[in-house]
């Protein structure tokens, strides 16, 4: 493939991984050249992060060549990496949350004086890479405080701090609403126009689309084709990566969706909390998915919260089923028959050194004791082993720590864990974040087949083909407060941004 007439400023050739008995990438090719995205496109676990992470200096290579500029290319680690000219934006999150925005975007680089910290250097350094970068955040602010979007964006901005000649990008806008990507898009123009080479891994096949220059696709470890953007198709793309047409991205309804008439399971009237958000009514009906959008800070996770006991409540009155009903923590809304799928799988979805049976069972355990509150160790098995054949989730086995796993595959036990319980009502808040198309597919049949089968769902998401692909009917959210409730054949992209941007309210 000849892209440019440029010599390429990063070459792969036959790079092997191997972890024990598992080959995690075979012969691996990859020419990245200056001044080009370069998106890497596979499923999850197809090896894209292990070769990241072989860029970074986070693992060494088993076998094959690296070469950087033209020179042999072996990081020990991170910093060998960056001190190469190499740097690398993690889709997990790796800042410290009791710093600040400016503390955390120098961590290591601090700016010293008499071998102290120069704390007046260090807010000027970072203020200047804020502004550079157009980001709506404050160096002073903790990033503990922050948005997830907003601490996306301080990742981004720590990896870019460092000059570099390549720029790795591994799922930038999971967790960013629209508004907050086109920052990264223009930052990514520039990037490009000052002859950076950028690496870039996502799930969203516009986005991909709309940045790639070139694109190479692979697939259980190993290096499949490259293809300039101009030469590819997205179906011929996704079809390459998952080893399968994908006719459908968003299934049909086996079922209509219920009449408005019916009664609600959920009824939320007037729900406020302080400086957060105010007066938000709306309800779902059993078998109904109610999509929820809004761009970061328009307080849509905030209500989710909220409504499963994990933030109080300053007015407003929440039912289930007709009856009105006090929540007051997380374990109340279970017992109500809420299960919660939470945006942030590593701090409130998993834990992360356990293994993946017990995060699938670990809400559900009541249903696998017997009466002396026992449990029932093979009926716990047996169930876990159900949820990871059914959502296809890649383990080695239900003993392996659920942290080894892929993003995908961590946010496919989340769902598990909460499929258990057969909740009444399911808030999904970003279900498919930093999920590949395939699995996306996945999940979407099980969100399909859930309601079929009566559950309410509520379903937030940045996403506007999913929340349009997937709803009956949408909330819109903007600065604290519903400014739009539309039913299906309301729902258009132009239509819901308006409402979401205040255009229309």
């Amino acid at each position: 493939m000849d892209n440019t007439g440029d010599a390429a400023i990063l070459e792969i050739k036959n790079v092997t991984k191997v972890f024990g008995a598992v080959t995690a990438l075979k012969n691996m090719q990859l020419t990245v050249r200056p001044g080009r995205v370069h998106t890497i496109l596979g499923e999850n676990g197809a090896g894209k992060s292990t070769l990241m992470k072989i860029l970074a200096g986070v693992y060494q290579p088993t076998t094959g060549d690296i070469r950087l500029d033209g020179k042999p290319y072996a990081p020990a680690n991170p910093q060998d990496a960056a001190k190469a000219g190499l740097t690398i934006v993690f889709q997990e999150l790796s800042l410290c949350n009791n710093l600040t925005v400016a503390e955390n975007i120098l961590a290591t680089r601090e700016p010293s004086k008499a071998g102290f910290i120069n704390d007046k250097a260090l807010a000027r350094r970072a203020a200047a890479i804020v502004a550079d970068l157009k980001l709506p955040v404050s160096v002073d602010d903790k990033v503990g405080d922050l948005s997830i979007a907003q601490r996306q964006l301080v990742e981004i901005a720590k990896g870019l701090s460092v000059d570099a000649k390549v720029v790795i990008l591994d799922e930038p806008t999971s967790s960013l609403s629209d508004s907050e990507a086109e920052i990264l898009f223009d930052i990514i123009a520039r990037l490009k126009a000052r002859g950076v080479a950028i690496i870039y891994i996502s799930h969203r096949m516009e986005e991909i689309m709309r940045l790639s220059d070139d694109i190479t696709v692979v697939r259980d470890g190993s290096y499949i084709t490259t293809r300039e953007k101009k030469d590819a198709t997205i179906e011929a793309l996704i079809a390459m990566m998952v080893g399968r047409d994908m006719n459908e991205i968003y299934p049909p309804r086996d079922v209509p969706a219920p009449e408005q008439t019916a009664p609600a399971v959920l009824a939320v009237k007037n729900l406020s909390r302080a400086e957060e958000f105010e007066n938000i009514s709306f309800d779902v009906r059993a078998g109904e998915i109610v999509g929820f959008f809004g761009l970061i800070g328009s307080g849509r996770s905030e209500v989710m919260n909220a409504l499963f006991g994990m933030k109080q409540i300053s007015g407003g009155s929440i039912a289930i089923d007709g009856v009105e009903i006090d929540i007051g923590s997380p374990v109340e809304a279970i017992n109500r028959g809420i299960g919660f799928v939470t945006e942030n799988r590593k701090e409130e979805g998993l834990v992360l050194s356990h293994s993946v049976e017990a995060n699938i069972s670990m809400v559900a355990l009541k249903h696998y004791a017997n009466p002396l509150g026992f449990l029932k160790r093979r009926s716990e098995r047996n169930a876990a082993l159900d949820e990871v054949k059914r959502l296809a989730i890649k383990t080695a086995s239900l003993d392996t720590a659920a942290g080894s796993l892929s993003g995908g595959n961590q946010q496919k036990i989340v769902l598990a864990k909460w499929l258990l319980t057969k909740p009444k009502i399911l808030i999904l808040d970003e279900p498919t974040r930093g999920v590949d198309v395939g699995a996306k597919f996945e999940i979407y049949k099980i969100i399909r087949q859930l309601a079929a089968q009566g559950t309410a769902i509520v379903l937030i998401s940045s996403e506007l083909p999913e929340i349009i692909g997937m709803s009956d009917r949408v909330v819109v959210m903007s600065e604290g407060r519903t400014t739009a409730t539309m039913s299906r054949d309301q729902i258009s992209p132009e239509t819901i941004m308006s409402f979401a941007t205040g255009v229309v309210s």
